[in-house]
């Protein structure tokens, strides 16, 4: 898996834009349209995909690179490292730690994706319990 380039200026405002535009369209549907720029043609796309397309272009606006990997793939302990931005060594401590589920292949390590990304959650749900609650804090000692 190879390194991913960070999206250009022009594709970050692109995607804001794009982001910006779904805003409105709800998860419930069974599908919805995207018009092909320049031209008059429509896609229908499925309702199901529509979060997932909302997480890339959120990604990009945001400046990042973005690895779209299947839920069932199966990753190595390298490619886990590249996704998480972390090093192989720390990799195979959270697995050791059980706080990645994996499988072993023979003496290799392999991690489903859908196991990567349930991790990258709970990091994030963490992440942002503790930004809350360093706000909190400055609040209660009134500094701003």
């Amino acid at each position: 898996m190879s390194p991913v380039e960070p999206p250009t200026a022009v594709e970050q405002e692109q995607a804001r834009q794009a982001l910006n535009a779904l805003r409105d369209v709800h998860p419930g549907v069974d599908t919805f349209e995207v018009t092909v720029a320049g031209t008059s043609e429509s896609v229908p796309l499925p309702g199901a995909a529509l979060e997932s397309i909302r997480e890339v272009l959120a990604t990009m606006a945001a400046g990042q690179g973005v690895t779209v990997v299947p839920a069932h793939a199966e990753l190595t302990t390298q490619q886990t490292a590249e996704l998480l931005n972390v090093s192989r060594p720390h990799v195979i401590t959270l697995l050791d730690e059980g706080r990645i589920r994996y499988r072993l292949v023979g003496r290799h390590r392999r991690i489903l994706a859908s196991s990567l990304l349930e991790y990258r959650r709970t990091q994030q749900r963490e992440t942002r319990r503790a930004a809350d609650h360093l706000a909190a804090l400055s609040d209660d000692l009134g500094l701003y």
